[in-house]
């Protein structure tokens, strides 16, 4: 059986392709780069848009990106059901492609925050969380100037509601978001984002704070196995 095809999507700025794609393979799967300006999804089982600083980000964060021309067939591929996460950068773009709701702004205090962050698993039904148990602590690096998720009132008590909370903060939260949340995914739950980058925790030859990000792709690829 051929290894599972998992999409790694490059952005100009994009920091964390390269780390997201060890991280793929380092589960067993095929980590299949992805050019932003290319309109070619490659046939890939799911898409993983890591992070960094993509361009427009000075107008805001994800708003340019948005419209490259592989955004123009991630989102209907998204909509019908393609697994997606996106991770800091890749979770702002995210919302501003509306495939997820709420945005992300600068954060509290305005100062970028670079640490190892805890982190509580509160959904383990996605293709991106299963491996994880429910009230599940974590430990994942954070680095971000702009991760304070907020939304209306309204959006909030629907995520809430819908068990649409993916992660939260845990043991402080670092940059104001609302009600903690770290991690949110849409209504159908094949698409998920959040600040924390799972793939800077999957070795511990790297010196990362933990091996807990690997569970992210475990979950994915068992998913694609078993679809």
């Amino acid at each position: 059986m051929s290894a599972a095809r998992v999409g790694v999507v490059t952005f100009p700025g994009t920091l964390d392709d390269q780390d997201a794609a060890r991280a793929v393979r380092h589960a067993g799967g095929e980590a299949v780069p992805l050019w932003h300006a290319d309109p070619d999804l490659k046939g890939v089982d799911a898409v993983f848009l890591p992070g960094g600083f993509s361009y427009g980000d000075y107008l805001r964060c994800g708003a340019i990106s948005r419209f490259a021309p592989l955004m123009e067939e991630l989102i209907p591929a998204a909509g019908a059901g393609l697994p997606v996460l996106g991770t800091c950068n890749g979770f702002q773009i995210l919302c501003e492609a509306h495939l997820l709701p709420g945005a992300l702004m600068r954060n509290a205090g305005l100062h970028y925050i670079c640490r190892d962050q805890g982190i509580r698993v509160e959904n383990t039904a996605t293709p991106w969380t299963s491996d994880f148990t429910e009230g599940q602590e974590i430990v994942l690096p954070v680095k971000h100037g702009e991760g304070r998720y907020v939304a209306d009132e309204a959006t909030l008590s629907a995520l809430e509601a819908g068990g649409q909370v993916v992660f939260r903060y845990a043991g402080g939260n670092p940059n104001g978001s609302l009600n903690d949340i770290a991690g949110i995914r849409n209504e159908a739950g094949n698409v998920v984002g959040l600040m924390p980058h799972p793939e800077h925790a999957v070795e511990d030859l790297t010196g990362a704070p933990s091996t807990d990000g690997r569970a992210f792709f475990s979950s994915i690829l068992k998913k694609l196995v078993n679809a």
